[in-house]
């Protein structure tokens, strides 16, 4: 019996060690925890304010990009994924079910609104074992009106997450200039601006969200007595643009058409303010929709700033200017066309357009697009040191500076003559479109050629403060005004002249200044292509001739050319229309065309021929002479009679007559020859003069046969023009 009491208090009094063991320990632990505020290696007071401290984001805003007349090129929207709930664990009321309870049915109303297949949506709201599924690219950025109709049906089991998503409301517009976003890849949470000005200008336009923060008890309520602490967003700032919406869309719309028409591989096209360096348009294809990145893939490069190639004779406007400034372009000398000999080459030619070998004006040489004229210009004139500087004053050797990601710049040639020859009117040398565009500021303006920019200002959101605002500055002055005002007149007649190669591009009611260009393009081997279609055609032009408001540059490579369209046909089909209707929509007043001193025709018989033509042409009238005399014997239309606007007047006069070149000549016109000269007229077909049997400066008599072949408007003047402007 003793034993086992001494055994019992044996047992109990280990049973009190334990135990007293366990409450030290317990003790030591509670007092390490109060003391050290951590438990298992974490901190137990951030899990509790992990618990019991709520926190909810406030989302910012991208800042809005704008358009020169406050118009939304790009802002942030906000927009709903679509999510469908299959687990029928999260219904509790049979009655009020809150999974997809008919995936059929479920199909057949959302492919109302999704751009996705029904079956593919029932394929998705049949997958077994699924809590929840998506839509892919379909069911994400829902427009909230698509969100409410959708939510009208009152679809069991369709829920929306809210985001926000960067919206463009103009599609393609300017795409490559404005750029894009997309979600950074290594914070989800965080846009960031791809290409354009969304890149170029993303730490302005970048916003920071922000967040609430309050204590809550286990159900998340806001304790009593507890503030809630804020930290206000901070949107992004907002840009304004140069781009004109207008002016824009006009380019859209017409390099839209030209693409889908002649499939080129390439089209670029800008239009700026030659006095101040605005781009009011910029325009490319290939180009991508930025909402949906639908052609991004076709190319990443804006082919504005960053493509070079050989400008061809669109640089021609720049030689002309540089000899016109140093007093050594004088309109009325003249060269012999055919070729330019430069030693140890097989030399220059001139385009299929100009006869070889025939003495013209150099003004002609200009307007017919003389290779050997401007050659000429350049090396004989001006000299290969004087012309080189031109290039450097005309900014081509450094990129411009524009306010765009990735400019580059192209590469001048200069070393050996034959470089230095054909650097003269575009070949062997490299220039981006926005050089010229600069270079043409010069002589548009008043000499100053102006460094294009396109950000206007970037302002505080919802139009506060000016942060930053761009003023116009020069880029330098290549040329005085007084040339500027004569190269314009030198380019205008480009367009006038009836040698001319930019006949297409007159525009109703505006005079327009402009050089066309066709440059060669190189091959894998370094020799340039063949074939009629293997060119960068292109044209530089502004208006109004006398007071330029719009410079426009457009360039087309490699357009599938057909029978008898020309490299001109494309170019023309977007500088013409947006043209003019930028200036009428910037108001500008179409010129006053001049019209002639007389009305009616005098009676110049018996009066001095050479004065009658003098007195005729001042008048806006075209004077033909027939005969070789110096006194009037005859004229048609006869003295008194009413004349149309530059109608053709033949003056016939005293000694032997020669036979005009009528070619391209109305029937009308045709009749009047004949008539003064008594010629028996023949005449075949219909439209304007094609073909004449009488060799144009021939001695012919009265009473002789005088043969035309006539031919329509359009036949006739494709023929011409292809001849003379593939190579210009």
């Amino acid at each position: 019996m003793k034993k086992k009491q001494k055994n019992m208090k044996a047992g109990a009094a280990g049973l009190f060690l334990i135990f007293g063991l366990l409450f030290f320990v317990l003790i030591g632990r509670f007092l390490y925890i109060q003391i050290s505020g951590t438990a298992g290696g974490e901190v137990l007071a951030a899990n509790l304010e992990k618990k019991y401290k709520k926190q909810h984001t406030i989302e910012a805003e991208r800042g809005t990009i704008y358009d020169a007349k406050g118009e939304k090129i790009a802002e942030d929207t906000s927009s709903y994924s679509i999510i469908a709930i299959l687990d029928a664990s999260v219904t509790t009321d049979p009655k009020n079910p809150k999974h997809v309870v008919n995936p059929e049915k479920t199909a057949k109303q959302l492919a109302q609104y999704l751009k996705m297949d029904e079956q593919e949506i029932y394929a998705r709201l049949s997958k077994k074992g699924a809590f929840q599924v998506e839509f892919g690219t379909a069911g994400r950025d829902l427009s909230h009106e698509v969100k409410k109709k959708i939510e009208k049906l009152n679809i069991p089991g369709i829920t929306f997450l809210r985001d926000t998503k960067r919206f463009y409301p103009n599609g393609v517009f300017a795409s490559h200039l404005i750029g894009y976003v997309e979600r950074d890849s290594k914070n989800e949470e965080q846009v960031i601006g791809k290409l354009g000005i969304e890149r170029y200008l993303n730490s302005y336009l970048k916003e920071k969200d922000g967040k609430v923060t309050y204590d809550s008890d286990s159900w998340g309520i806001l304790l009593p007595g507890k503030e809630e602490s804020v930290t206000p967003p901070k949107n992004g700032k907002d840009v304004t643009l140069t781009i004109d919406k207008k002016i824009q869309t006009f380019l859209e719309d017409s390099v839209t058409k030209v693409q889908k028409k002649y499939e080129p591989k390439e089209i670029i096209a800008i239009v700026s303010n030659p006095k101040t360096g605005e781009i009011a348009a910029m325009a490319q294809r290939p180009t991508f929709h930025p909402q949906t990145k639908e052609g991004l893939t076709e190319t990443w490069r804006n082919l504005a700033i960053e493509e070079t190639f050989e400008p061809g004779s669109t640089m021609k406007s720049f030689t002309l200017a540089a000899a016109v400034e140093e007093g050594k372009f004088n309109p009325d000398a003249t060269f012999v066309t055919g070729s330019y000999n430069v030693p140890g080459t097989r030399g220059i030619n001139d385009h299929s357009g100009i006869p070889r070998g025939k003495r013209i004006t150099f003004l002609e040489g200009v307007q017919r697009s003389s290779n050997v004229g401007f050659a000429t210009l350049a090396m004989d004139h001006l000299g290969p040191d004087n012309f080189r500087e031109y290039l450097t004053k005309f900014g081509f050797e450094k990129p411009t500076g524009i306010d765009l990601p990735n400019e580059i710049t192209g590469k001048i040639k200069y070393k050996y003559k034959i470089e230095k020859v054909t650097a003269s009117f575009g070949q062997g040398m490299t220039v981006t479109p926005i050089q010229q565009i600069q270079a043409a500021s010069a002589i548009a303006g008043d000499g100053k050629m102006m460094k294009p920019y396109v950000i206007k200002e970037i302002r505080e959101p919802n139009h506060k403060k000016i942060i930053k605002k761009t003023k116009p500055v020069a880029a330098g002055q290549p040329i005085s005004a007084e040339t500027a005002k004569k190269v314009r007149n030198y380019l205008g007649t480009v367009i006038t002249a009836k040698k001319g190669t930019g006949k297409k591009y007159k525009i109703d009611g505006y005079e327009v200044a402009g050089k066309t260009g066709t440059a060669q393009l190189a091959g894998p081997g370094g020799q340039y292509l063949t074939g009629f279609n293997n060119y960068v055609f292109s044209f530089l032009g502004m208006a109004p001739k006398d007071d330029p408001q719009l410079v426009m540059y457009v360039a087309v490579k490699q357009p599938k050319l057909e029978g008898a369209e020309v490299g001109a046909d494309p170019l023309s089909e977007i500088f013409n229309p947006v043209m003019k209707s930028s200036l009428q929509y910037l108001n500008i007043k179409p010129s006053n065309l001049k019209k002639p001193d007389i009305d009616q025709i005098s009676d110049f018989t018996g009066r001095s021929a050479a004065e009658a033509v003098a007195q005729l042409r001042k008048a806006g009238y075209e004077a033909i002479t027939i005969g070789k005399g110096g006194t009037v014997a005859d004229q048609a239309p006869k003295a008194g009679s009413i004349l149309l606007e530059g109608e053709k007047v033949i003056i016939k006069t005293d000694g032997e007559m020669t036979a005009p070149n009528m070619l391209g000549w109305s029937l009308r016109d045709v009749m009047k020859a004949a008539s003064v000269a008594r010629l028996d007229l023949n005449t075949a077909g219909s439209g304007y003069v094609a073909k004449q049997n009488l060799k144009p400066g021939s001695v012919i008599k009265q009473g002789e046969y005088c043969i035309v072949e006539l031919k329509k408007p359009e036949d006739l003047s494709k023929k011409t023009e292809k001849k003379e402007e593939v190579y210009d």
